[in-house]
């Protein structure tokens, strides 16, 4: 189904793969007739041009973007306008879009969604933005309804910021990447490796965009062979796939851990923007006739059957039909990789789910930037034509992925057909996607056509006992496991005829409903403040000489940020960076919290001019082993905090949550083998934390060891490849290496100055 290249691959003409050996260069001559070299290659790829028509730096190795647009949802739009208030904001210099998909039927709190909700409306009337109200549209289906453009780029403050089937490049980034943008100041990176994605042959029926995605998520996870890279889809197999076919897999890129990604543009991508009356936008792309790529992932389609991807992870999949027909083995393996995901913290069986030989699941949800697309509900509308789920446990609901697809559905008759089998019809929400509803009982099995399969990304709360589970599934296949009353079944072997709809897009829900400013600001608007929106607290600079405590110490293979901040309803005081931090890390480690807070105690007293060894007196023999060595470390010079180590943290969500809420709690660092993602990497930077990084083997610290790293400062200011820190003991100082890896000249400063609101006020 999925091929991976060992090294890179010319692509001529857009058809013809040359594997880049000794040979290449004879052979591109010979199919072109001239001579061309590896270097003008790699700037024929699409990738290449987008990039350099946003780069500000002149410089394409080291790249300063400009994005044309942002957008923002309502768990991450607060802190970010917060956050730019307080470095000088005046005006959104380009269009921002605040949608309202996350928390929406999120009641915890109070008034805290509606205060937030508000908030956004009255910024976007003051600083000249675009409100989407709650239950419109899920973010990324207004942006590609509304915003992407061809050639265009977005960055966005959710990690599926994913538009490339329509020939926008999008990111998905922590919130200060956006602040940043605000600011007019520029998004910052090396130029990225770009690795093809060349689709050959034709779904077969019955297998959707999410089995082409969980069968290239499950083939380069688990190597990095697209980490931080741009994947770029060509290939014959592109014209075969409908625009909403490539945007379903377009989508789920960022489970991969690429950067971002494109794709080559055609009259079916023209027709998209015709339909939402944005023809002017459309763009044809192409790589150039001789294109150079660092990898090469071969799909071919017709291979492709139904996937499934078990808890908890995108990348742990089979096909469906090889689950079934090996539920014993797949099921012991699941759960025992499930002891290490839930740290054995409860009993987790999926044995019980099989009767009578069948693997029998609780719940589906079609829903979201994944699922929620015209297409894939019309597909399952047809498998469940006549059909009805049962009076029994299993239940199904659906959830456009916006109101106009919403109305479509209703017109075309799809929504009642849904309707009639028993399954319920919801409206645009993220929030079976990230565990803000639909959380199954305990012990239960759900199938979601969504995006992401963590621990507790269902909504259950291992620290209660509870544990649920998701399998990410195509819509095609749910409906015909629905069909089957819970047995799981794969959409290709259930007899239905799948129709083509045609789709209409009625402008007028949004022209009704969503401010849009045009991009005038007007300065006389008050910014509504709920009570539970707070500013930032106060941040220092980094200190000559810092002392950092480990409070927590996870050795699970990748810690989510899920794990990092939990989701679901916590995020309803996602406007409260003290409130919210009173969650971290609780459903992974909950003594993190309170071992955090007590090493902050002298921080706190060092920024109020007391002696910290008073409000700590614990610190008192920690300073005495480091006076031995470094007697100079001591009042005006030195600071105190927290840091965890964890072996590979950040993959998942952009929220800047994950980094910001351990920073007010006294957070000055992580310590990691490897970042999973370049987006959590960079909201500690953001957030001036130190990102270091830390040699893989037996660690040289453990879990509430004292660490002292003298010179800090200077190694920042000086970009020391290596730096020495100690492990304090009552033996002595036992010193080991760490580094930061490539930070820019910004990237330093920003942690100098202690987080990116300080840098831009001492700018």
């Amino acid at each position: 189904m999925v091929t991976l290249l060992e090294g890179g691959a010319y692509l001529v003409n857009g058809t013809q793969i040359i594997p880049d050996n000794q040979d290449a260069a004879a052979r591109i001559a010979a199919e072109t007739g001239r001579q061309v070299t590896k270097e003008e290659a790699a700037k024929e790829t699409i990738a290449y041009g987008i990039l350099e028509s946003h780069n500000t730096s002149g410089n394409m190795d080291n790249l300063k973007i400009k994005f044309d647009k942002l957008t923002s949802h309502d768990i991450t739009f607060v802190g970010i306008i917060q956050t730019a208030r307080a470095s000088g904001l005046t005006k959104f210099p380009i269009p921002y879009v605040l949608t309202n998909c996350h928390n929406s039927l999120c009641a915890v709190g109070g008034t805290i969604n509606e205060d937030d909700h508000l908030f956004g409306l009255t910024c976007a009337k003051k600083y000249g933005g675009v409100y989407v109200p709650p239950h419109q549209a899920v973010i990324h289906q207004f942006a590609r309804e509304m915003l992407a453009g061809g050639g265009r780029m977005i960055l966005g403050s959710d990690s599926h910021t994913r538009y490339g089937a329509l020939g926008t490049m999008a990111m998905g980034e922590g919130g200060p990447e956006l602040v940043k943008q605000l600011l007019n100041q520029t998004y910052d990176i090396k130029m990225p490796g770009v690795v093809a994605v060349y689709l050959t042959g034709e779904p077969v029926r019955g297998v959707g965009p999410q089995d082409v995605a969980l069968a290239v998520i499950g083939a380069v996870f688990g190597n990095g062979y697209v980490k931080n890279k741009v994947m770029e889809f060509v290939g014959p197999g592109v014209e075969k796939l409908s625009a909403d076919f490539r945007i379903g897999i377009d989508v789920m890129t960022t489970e991969t851990t690429c950067l971002s990604s494109i794709w080559k543009t055609d009259r079916e991508i023209e027709e998209f923007y015709e339909i939402h009356g944005r023809k002017e936008e459309y763009k044809e792309l192409n790589p150039g006739n001789v294109a150079y790529y660092d990898g090469l992932v071969t799909v071919d389609l017709s291979a492709i059957r139904p996937m499934i991807a078990m808890p908890f992870h995108p990348s742990n999949t089979y096909t469906i039909e090889e689950l079934n027909a090996n539920l014993d083995d797949i099921l012991c393996d699941v759960e025992k990789k499930a002891q290490v995901s839930l740290d054995g913290a409860v009993n987790y069986s999926l044995h019980d789910k099989v009767r009578n030989g069948k693997f029998h699941v609780d719940q589906g949800i079609i829903a979201g930037c994944a699922g929620g697309g015209f297409e894939n509900i019309c597909a399952a509308a047809d498998i469940l034509k006549g059909q009805y789920i049962g009076a029994d446990e299993f239940t199904l609901s659906v959830y456009p992925a916006s109101m106009p697809i919403y109305m479509e559905l209703i017109k075309n008759g799809c929504a009642a057909t849904i309707m009639e089998t028993g399954a319920v019809m919801k409206t645009a929400f993220c929030g079976p996607c990230f565990g803000a509803g639909d959380t199954p009982a305990n012990n239960g099995f759900s199938i979601r056509h969504s995006t992401r399969n963590f621990p507790n990304r269902e909504g259950s709360k291992l620290q209660n006992g509870q544990i649920a589970s998701v399998a990410l599934m195509d819509a095609r296949s749910i409906a015909a496991t629905a069909a089957n009353k819970g047995v799981l079944t794969p959409a290709t072997e259930f007899d239905a005829t799948l129709g083509k709809y045609k789709y209409h897009f009625d402008s007028k829900i949004y022209a009704n409903r969503v401010f849009d400013s045009k991009g005038v600001a007007d300065p006389e608007v008050e910014i509504h403040f709920g009570p539970n929106i707070k500013d930032w607290p106060a941040m220092c600079e980094l200190p000559e000489n810092l002392v950092l405590r480990v409070v927590s110490e996870i050795h699970d293979p990748v810690t989510t940020t899920d794990e990092l901040i939990p989701s679901g309803e916590t995020s309803s005081y996602r406007s409260n960076p003290l409130g919210l931090a009173e969650f971290t890390l609780s459903r992974k480690d909950p003594a993190y919290v309170g071992l955090a807070k007590d090493i902050q105690t002298a921080q706190t007293a060092v920024m109020k001019g007391k002696c910290p060894l008073e409000a700590k007196p614990e610190l008192k023999p920690v300073m005495e082993t480091i006076h031995t060595r470094f007697p100079e470390a001591g009042e005006g010079n030195i600071g105190f905090g927290s840091t965890i180590f964890a072996v590979k943290p950040g993959d998942g969500s952009a929220r800047e949550q994950a980094a910001s809420c351990q920073k007010v709690l006294g957070g000055w660092a992580n310590i990691a083998t490897e970042y999973a993602t370049k987006r959590y990497r960079s909201n500690l930077i953001n957030w001036g934390m130190l990102p270091f990084l830390i040699e893989e083997g037996p660690l040289p610290f453990t879990n509430k060891d004292y660490l002292f790293i003298p010179g800090i400062r200077k190694a920042v200011e000086e970009a020391q490849d290596t730096i020495t820190a100690y492990t304090v003991t009552p033996e002595g100082l036992t010193p080991f290496p760490l580094t930061l890896g490539d930070l820019t000249k910004e990237e330093r400063q920003i942690i100098l100055d202690g987080c990116l609101i300080n840098y831009n006020r001492v700018k």
